[in-house]
């Protein structure tokens, strides 16, 4: 069974340019735990791929950063001027019919390890969704195996896969482990070099 990592990078982040960052969210520089500068997206993009699992990237047309480093490491991408997480998610299963399961990963959320993929991966092999939680706080990546696969390509809207989640019993995997539910909205959220 084929369970990929779909990142949804198509969004305008407006919430951080109203709050004073500069240019699009996911191009603003991140520094990791060693210090090393890369943008949110990349630093995103490096810990999917380091989970082993494919990895299938939907971008806006005119983020051209993100199209660069998507071929920095060679990784395929949809380009969609999307007006919603729901048409992003679509995009990225319709784009990937090979798969038998889908990790939805938010490509504003750096701090997520590769150890959290592969766990959210194997617990998707005996449940339809699967989320990750912390302290009962649901996060992301949200796993969803094929039997949804046909309400996955037709979501649309920026509720992303809501509705979906309310329909279904979606198995809460507890991790002891924050970065599941930490993203980064407001430039005052990213972590500073030291």
């Amino acid at each position: 069974m084929t369970t990929g990592i779909v990142i949804a990078a198509a969004g305008r982040g407006e919430r951080f340019s109203l709050a004073g960052g500069e240019g699009n969210k996911l191009n603003a520089e991140f520094a990791d735990n060693s210090g090393q500068q890369r943008s949110i997206f990349e630093q995103t993009l490096r810990q999917a791929l380091a989970s082993d699992l494919p990895v299938w990237v939907v971008t806006r047309p005119d983020n051209l950063l993100v199209q660069q480093v998507c071929a920095d490491y060679q990784v395929q991408v949809t380009l969609l001027p999307s007006s919603g997480l729901g048409e992003s998610i679509a995009a990225g299963v319709n784009a990937t019919p090979h798969w038998q399961g889908w990790l939805i990963h938010l490509a504003d959320m750096p701090f997520v390890t590769p150890t959290v993929f592969r766990q959210v991966a194997a617990a998707l092999r005996q449940h339809a969704i699967v989320r990750p939680a912390f302290q009962q706080q649901p996060g992301h990546p949200v796993g969803f195996s094929a039997i949804l696969r046909k309400q996955l390509g037709q979501l649309r809207g920026d509720n992303g896969a809501r509705e979906l989640l309310k329909g279904q019993p979606v198995f809460l995997l507890s991790l002891e482990t924050s970065e599941v539910v930490q993203d980064i909205d407001l430039p005052s959220q990213l972590p500073a070099s030291e």
